[in-house]
């Protein structure tokens, strides 16, 4: 096999995987079979006498992972940019669509170090293993960006992925890494040997497919909504946002709001959910009950006895000294602050909850490990965000109504953490809200795999989701991951649903990621086994 074929295999598993993942219709199921060509590709690589064969299979994979990583999420770049000029855009870009891959590449590498030294089943663990703990990494460290978690591309069909309840998406990755190992192992059965024993790997793979699959349509076609009924009211306000924070008044965009919320509002209506930075205001949280904007708030709330508005707001906490390694001066008042992205709960009453993102985006909301970079506050701040930037609150928290209703804020970006959400559901949350500004992204696939993604995280919880987004695409979504009502995107528009306020607490919900984090300690320990064997282990060493 020449290096053009092993490069086009690396590229067929690249367009599989993009053919495969949300939002393209009814083709998930590819996800299960493609890594095949590229396994195929490292197999004949790591089989030959070929120079620097590890050189080659680092460059094969990185092929797959970064074709397959920019072709999803090529609008990146849009999100970036509009924080950023595009000289600072593009190396920021290198974030999701290099760092991501690079780790895929990197997972793949070791896989096959190891494989020099150990049985191939050793090996297949460890390759199941290096991908997910990397995939753990991309969730939990400062240049966090899971967007492309294995995990998540069952969002396309999730009917399929009824049993994250149980497992989260880290179930789903090792799922679809399992079932491509074991297809490739058919290949390689049905290629090489004679007689009927050559079909029981392909066998093995298609229980391995079939019953995970039986499991979850089971699931799927049997649950029930369970849950008392909450009428909630989503608002879609449609305002550009590039407009919003300097062109159109808050006053105004505040107007737009109540219209929209007042149309279809009943007298029954517990909660008004609107989308993030509704109100572009940097309003002192301290002093929100004398602000202008909340006085407007609280008189729309008062024709709705039972009414709970949860809004994006952009607020201010001032201290007297410096608290956190966000903070900035304010030369003119003397003080220092913080700006964060806030979800803000108001009711009719004097009581105001105030949520602060915590996911933020690395590069353009947070300067990545903060405490060890502070010294380039001045380079990092021409990122529009990090030291200097947006400040986060360390634990999940949740907003509770006075009637006693639990709702777990989730500010964008943040709906891709299942068990972080999950904490909330543990602390008390009844449904999922949902905020986001997607407009930064455009008319792109983004706006669709963030809203899809959402239906994991109802899955998993058995939560309902009520989604607000400023351009689209905002969204009902029921327990077990359907979109039982949506908007159009770049409407102005306001929709209404009962949902279910449930306090059933999932297996996935009290354990978390404990797959991820297993198979992160089993990928330290086998990794361990490539120095262990390449060095003290040599003949004079034992």
């Amino acid at each position: 096999m020449k290096s053009k074929q092993t490069y086009f295999l690396a590229l067929l598993s690249a367009f599989l995987l993009w053919l495969a993942w949300p939002p393209m219709p009814f083709t998930t199921p590819l996800l299960l079979i493609g890594l095949v060509p590229l396994l195929i590709a490292i197999d004949h690589i790591a089989g030959s006498n070929i120079k620097k064969a590890g050189k080659r299979i680092f460059l094969t994979a990185g092929l797959t992972f970064l074709t397959w990583n920019t072709a999803a999420i090529y609008w990146v770049y849009n999100a970036i940019s509009a924080y950023n000029n595009p000289i600072v855009a593009i190396p920021v870009s290198l974030i999701p669509y290099g760092l991501g891959a690079l780790l895929m590449t990197f997972s793949v590498w070791l896989y096959y170090r190891l494989s020099r030294y150990v049985n191939k089943t050793v090996a297949y663990i460890g390759l199941i293993s290096f991908y997910i703990a990397l995939e753990y990494l991309q969730q939990t460290w400062d240049l966090a960006f899971p967007w492309m978690t294995l995990g998540n591309g069952l969002a396309g069909m999730h009917q399929l992925a009824q049993w994250y309840d149980y497992t989260g998406v880290y179930g789903g990755s090792l799922w679809i890494l399992t079932s491509n190992i074991l297809a490739f192992e058919a290949y390689k059965k049905l290629k090489t040997q004679t007689g009927y024993l050559k079909y029981r790997p392909l066998g093995i793979w298609a229980l391995v497919v079939i019953i995970p699959v039986a499991i979850s349509l089971t699931k799927y076609f049997t649950a029930e909504q369970k849950g008392t009924p909450s009428n909630v009211v989503v608002v879609q306000p449609n305002i550009d946002p590039y407009q919003k924070l300097e062109i159109i008044p808050a006053a105004d965009q505040i107007k737009i709001l109540t219209r929209l919320s007042d149309s279809i509002a009943q007298p029954n209506t517990e909660y008004f959910i609107w989308p993030e930075t509704a109100i572009p205001n940097y309003a002192d949280e301290d002093r929100i009950r004398s602000n202008n904007d909340f006085i407007n708030l609280q008189s729309f709330l008062s024709k709705y006895k039972n009414g709970t508005l949860i809004t994006g707001i952009e607020s201010i906490k001032i201290y007297q000294d410096k608290k956190t390694i966000t903070s900035k001066f304010d030369n003119r008042q003397g003080v220092y602050f913080d700006n964060f992205n806030t979800a803000m709960q108001v009711e009719n009453s004097a009581n105001v909850q105030f949520y602060h993102k915590s996911k933020l985006v690395p590069g353009v909301e947070k300067m990545p490990f903060p405490k060890v970079f502070s010294f380039l506050d001045g380079v990092f701040a021409q990122l529009g965000g990090t030291v200097g930037g947006w400040g986060w609150q360390e634990k999940p928290s949740v907003l509770y109504a006075q009637s006693g209703i639990g709702a777990a804020p989730v500010v964008c970006y943040e709906s891709l953490w299942g068990d972080w959400i999950g904490e909330q559901v543990k602390d008390g949350a009844q449904f999922i809200a949902v905020i986001t500004n997607d407009g930064w992204w455009g008319n792109t696939s983004g706006k669709d795999q963030h809203e899809m993604y959402a239906k994991l995280r109802a899955i998993e919880t058995h939560r309902d989701v009520a989604r607000s987004a400023n351009t689209g695409i905002s969204c009902f979504i029921n327990q077990r991951g359907d979109i039982t009502q949506s908007t159009k995107w770049w409407t102005r528009t306001a929709i209404k649903a009962n949902i279910n306020l449930n306090d059933e607490i999932t297996f996935y919900t009290k354990s978390g990621d404990i797959i991820a984090k297993f198979l992160s300690l089993l990928a330290l320990l086998l990794a361990l086994i490539i120095p262990y064997k390449k060095w003290i282990r040599k003949p004079g060493h034992a």
